[in-house]
């Protein structure tokens, strides 16, 4: 009740009002795009296709369905968020690009041009990828695809210009809720496509599996409790500033803390290990109906190996997940340099050492703490595979990963209308 009436009192100022109207209203316009499809699409192929093949799942999630519809928005925003993430793994490889992302609003501003125009050329591919993908079968999604054929290459070449302009279309509208919306653009147009599809799978399940419904609704308030409990879990470093004097006036003295996350990684992890599972099955599947025996052989035991069905896949899975979580938490760390921005400010942990000691506790406590966060992030990639296998549901109507994404996004936009709300002297939703 308290947040309903939150809620209220936010929509009732003009301002505030003015900026969940606008990002419902790029939400509603991004909903649209999802159901306009590709030219020369074969919805029953399509079909066939998604029924067949659970690995696409992910990537429609991501999509907000408009995948599973073949749109001119089908990838999403996924190859931006691929091409944010290869940003910031090329910081510590690349001295410019790390010169450059420090040097305050101007420098971000840069990265973040740099980061779209990555994302084209990575659009485009992503979009020949999942072509092939789609013309796998005995009947092709898009029919009179080659680009390579005098006749169709026009058509084709459109169509992958299409799919590249729909991403950076998407892009575009989750830039503008940033910017004049409430909330994290990108990951809001991600959450209402994942909250899109809900309805639907509800219905259905409420008329051929009451059973899995009822269990679904059971494990999801149970991991929804889960994820805001890692989700909010943090550590905090005290640190203490020592005063300075600079003419009459004193510096410093307070007393502060570094709170450090339990899981400060998000859902990249399951991003990284869910893309590199998908490419070698991907590729594979090219390559098994070879002309060569050997080669059709080693092409059909990967696909085996990498098959979504196995419990080695889903071990695999879990390992991935815990191993980038820990080397994207200690990226972004490395990125912070914390303990010299401490000891440029003056400031010191009560008890350690300025400089290297002060690196070497912090990153300790890092990877205590993360242990945490990366069996937690583990258990929910994994949880699809053991609730197909313990319960009435053959899938989740919400798989784990997208109550992850759910929840993050929503309690995100929560604290930041709390802000709003603060600053004008209401009562905030988080106490």
């Amino acid at each position: 009740m308290e947040t309903i009436r939150n809620a209220l009192n936010a929509f009732k100022l003009p301002d505030l009002r003015r900026k969940i109207l606008f990002t419902l209203a790029m939400l509603v316009a991004y909903r649209f795009a999802a159901h306009v499809p590709v030219p020369g699409v074969n919805a029953d192929a399509l079909k066939q296709l998604f029924q067949s093949n659970q690995l696409l799942g992910l990537l429609d999630m991501f999509s907000g369905g408009a995948m599973s519809s073949f749109s001119v928005v089908a990838m999403g925003v996924y190859p931006y968020i691929t091409a944010q993430i290869i940003m910031q793994l090329l910081q510590p490889l690349i001295p410019p690009l790390q010169r450059l992302a420090q040097e305050g609003e101007a420098g971000q501003a840069k990265m973040s041009q740099i980061t779209h125009i990555v994302t084209v050329p990575m659009a485009a591919l992503q979009a020949l990828a999942q072509i092939n993908m789609f013309s796998r079968g005995a009947v092709p999604v898009l029919e009179n695809f080659n680009l390579f054929a005098a006749d169709t290459f026009l058509s084709s070449l459109a169509t992958v210009v299409t799919l590249t302009a729909g991403t950076m279309f998407a892009v575009w509208l989750g830039e503008l809720i940033t910017e004049q919306g409430i909330g994290n653009g990108i990951s809001i147009i991600i959450f209402g496509g994942i909250v899109a599809q809900i309805p639907q799978r509800v219905a259905q399940d409420m008329s051929t599996n009451i059973p899995g419904l009822i269990a679904f609704a059971l494990i999801g308030v149970v991991t929804v409790a889960a994820i805001v409990f890692i989700y909010e879990g943090q550590r905090r470093i005290p640190v203490q500033y020592g005063k300075r004097v600079r003419g009459t006036k004193i510096y410093g003295g307070q007393s502060t803390h570094i709170p450090m996350k339990v899981n400060s990684a998000g859902m990249i992890p399951l991003i990284f290990a869910s893309s590199l599972l998908i490419l070698p099955g991907v590729v594979a599947s090219y390559l098994q109906f070879s002309d060569s025996q050997i080669i059709a052989g080693i092409a059909q035991g990967i696909v085996n190996l990498f098959d979504n069905e196995k419990i080695l896949y889903w071990i695999m899975y879990f390992m991935m997940v815990v191993g980038f979580t820990y080397f994207y938490t200690d990226v972004i760390f490395q990125q912070q340099n914390m303990p010299e921005n401490l000891q440029k400010h003056g400031g010191f942990i009560p008890g350690i050492r300025p400089g290297a000691r002060t690196a070497e506790y912090l990153n300790r406590v890092l990877r205590r703490i993360t242990l945490v966060g990366a069996l937690f992030l583990g258990m929910v990639a994994v949880l699809p595979f053991f609730v197909s296998r313990l319960t009435p549901m053959t899938t989740m109507i919400v798989t784990s990963t997208g109550l992850l994404i759910v929840v993050g996004v929503v309690i995100d936009t929560m604290k930041q209308l709390e802000a709003q709300l603060l600053m004008r002297h209401y009562e905030g939703f988080l106490r």
